[in-house]
């Protein structure tokens, strides 16, 4: 089902963009929820008479994005764990305990924004990038160390 967004979400796309969803997730989710719209004639003529609206709130968001980068941006996140002889750790790092870490430090990070392919399995200092917004993504430090 095609459809335009009346607001970005990011899986899908920016706002006042003609997306295709399934049904479902179209019917059940996006319209109800007032995040979306049918792409009709109709409504990709009003998308039209707003699209500046829509490129100025574009304009508002990235530049938001790109503050909240600059603070993020070489943020150290110290983690601790319990490790065996050979610095491995005995469970993992996961995205959950970076987005609390940096909470603690007074960070505000959703974990679903933090980059992480796989779990930290082993001491060290890692590089982790935080998607805040659609191509901007800063990088941050997280440091694990033994308990």
């Amino acid at each position: 089902m095609k459809i335009i967004l009346k607001e970005t979400i990011e899986s899908l796309g920016i706002i006042g963009s003609e997306v295709t969803v399934a049904d479902g997730y179209a019917r059940n989710y996006l319209l109800p929820q007032n995040k979306a719209v049918l792409a009709t004639p109709q409504n990709r003529k009003i998308l039209e008479q707003n699209k500046a609206q829509f490129d100025i709130q574009i304009a508002k968001e990235k530049s938001l994005a790109e503050e909240i980068a600059k603070k993020l941006e070489g943020v150290v996140c110290k983690i601790t764990a319990k490790v065996s002889e050979e610095d491995r750790l005995y469970g993992s790092i996961t995205t959950r305990n970076i987005a609390d870490a940096l909470a603690s430090q007074n960070v505000k990070v959703e974990k679903k924004m933090i980059l992480l392919n796989e779990p930290i399995k082993n001491t060290g200092t890692f590089s982790v990038p935080v998607r805040v917004y659609k191509d901007v993504e800063p990088e941050i430090i997280v440091e694990v160390a033994p308990e």
